[in-house]
């Protein structure tokens, strides 16, 4: 436990990241092996929340976009914040882990209401805590959830996991001459225009002075790399 660099960290994760190469949906295999990566930072000593998008099932600007009224929409993305979040509750208790998901809003038959000092008891107990719904309101991204909850259990660092190994210059899918960056003033986020979180969410860790690091959850062990303080992907800092 001691090798840890950080104790307690919140871990965002995609909803397209648990489909895998489906379309649609949740890839059992990926699941697996998100939630092994997970276990084996948790039985290192880490103690873990995650927050996990919903866009593998529904997505409330991508609804919205096709003619339905926003905040309906974004109260379906939330709901399918909820089905993922069950899913990987399920597939960590299958690894022999104590999980809980913890939901702003309220779904009493299949989850916890969300409540900070239960929230961060769970932590103290062991108990990976995964939050769902995002911050309960619509007009408000899983990013911007991911945030505040890092914020309000006293988070050492918040995890993005994306699909590329930090942030660049411009698009290295595109541009295979882009320049990595391994760390970034706050500043320098908004000086260079980088698209790292979304707007509420960047500036809710920015003024909490919530350090970010932006790394690729697909490279194996890299979570656990990262607890013990190897500088993986881009760390974005005040």
């Amino acid at each position: 436990m001691t090798d840890l660099a950080h104790r307690r960290v919140l871990l965002k994760l995609s909803g397209e990241a648990l489909m895998g190469d489906e379309d649609y949906g949740i890839d059992p295999k990926v699941l697996h092996r998100l939630a092994a990566e997970v276990m084996e930072a948790h039985e290192a000593g880490a103690e873990i929340a995650l927050v996990i998008g919903g866009g593998n099932i529904f997505r409330g600007a991508g609804l919205a976009a096709g003619g339905m009224e926003r905040v309906t929409g974004d109260q379906m993305g939330m709901l399918a914040t909820v089905i993922n979040a069950l899913a990987m509750q399920d597939a960590l208790e299958k690894l022999g882990g104590k999980a809980r998901v913890m939901s702003a809003i309220k779904i009493n038959d299949v989850c916890e209401d969300y409540i900070r000092r239960r929230a961060i008891r769970h932590l103290e107990k062991g108990r990976i805590t995964i939050f769902a719904a995002g911050v309960g309101a619509p007009f408000f991204t899983t990013d911007s959830g991911a945030a505040l909850r890092a914020v309000e259990i006293g988070a050492d660092l918040l995890l993005k996991a994306t699909k590329v190994d930090g942030v660049y210059d411009t698009d290295p899918k595109k541009h295979p001459d882009a320049v990595r960056f391994d760390t970034l003033h706050y500043s320098e986020v908004i000086a260079r225009n980088l698209q790292v979180m979304d707007t509420a969410a960047f500036a809710l860790a920015r003024d909490a002075a919530l350090p970010l690091r932006i790394f690729d959850m697909d490279e194996p062990g890299a979570l656990l790399r990262i607890l013990r303080g190897e500088a993986l992907g881009t760390l974005v800092h005040a």
